[in-house]
């Protein structure tokens, strides 16, 4: 992910220098408000971070496999200083990830679990900007977000011996990253790519002594994601 962060960041220093060619300023006045607002799109790679802890099981190994997932949402932007602005970003964000154990033996229905997990995400995010160089503005962002998983199953009675992989409802998040600017003739166009990192541990044990959840002692969501704003 930080290769992705820094090869973004050296793509909007390009830009920048290019930028200073232009002299026509597009939406002069556009920071000026103290509150504006937009509507994003992007995709995720969403994946988890798993900690172990000593147990009756030796070695345990979990697999993580993610797919690529999408988010879409709103905007709503405060200016706080001529380069601070504090953000509240609502929107979904889906994606499906593939747990395999491969410290248990068996058939796939025993070794493999699919967790999807569609949440609302809901960030407070501090974005930090350059002054304008002509046309766009760099900035760097970060925040914490409550995210709330409709798939979580928490709630289930079933648990892994019933091929139920449970995680928690509620979740805690903090997400950084790195983006630019493009002030176009009708509105900003605002690409950036994002971390997202889980606060608290999202596994939900099952009922009793098991293979799947016993040897796991924290599983927190780990990400990268575009982000294309519109405001």
């Amino acid at each position: 992910m930080l290769k992705r962060l820094l090869l973004f960041g050296f793509f909007a220093v390009s830009i920048a220098a290019q930028a200073q060619r232009e002299k026509i300023l597009k939406l002069p006045s556009f920071d000026k408000p103290l509150f504006h607002y937009g509507f994003y799109l992007g995709v995720n790679n969403n994946s988890y971070k798993i900690g172990y802890k000593p147990s009756s099981i030796d070695n345990p190994e979990i697999e993580v496999e993610s797919s690529v997932g999408f988010n879409v949402g709103l905007i709503a932007d405060l200016r706080l200083h001529n380069n601070i602005n504090l953000r509240f970003e609502p929107g979904l964000m889906s994606n499906t990830k593939t747990l395999r154990f491969n410290h248990i033996s068996g058939p796939e229905n025993i070794t493999t679990r699919e967790v999807g997990a569609t949440y609302l995400h809901m960030p407070l995010l501090l974005k930090f900007s350059t002054n304008r160089l002509n046309n766009m503005r760099p900035y760097v962002i970060g925040g914490v977000s409550y995210d709330h998983n409709f798939s979580s199953n928490e709630r289930n009675t079933d648990d892994n011996f019933a091929g139920e992989f449970r995680t928690t409802t509620n979740n805690f998040m903090y997400e950084v990253g790195i983006g630019v600017d493009f002030y176009l003739s009708y509105f900003k166009f605002s690409p950036s790519i994002r971390g997202v990192f889980a606060i608290n541990n999202e596994v939900k044990y099952d009922n009793k002594a098991s293979q799947w959840t016993d040897p796991v002692n924290y599983l927190g969501t780990r990400g990268v994601f575009l982000h294309l704003a519109f405001e």
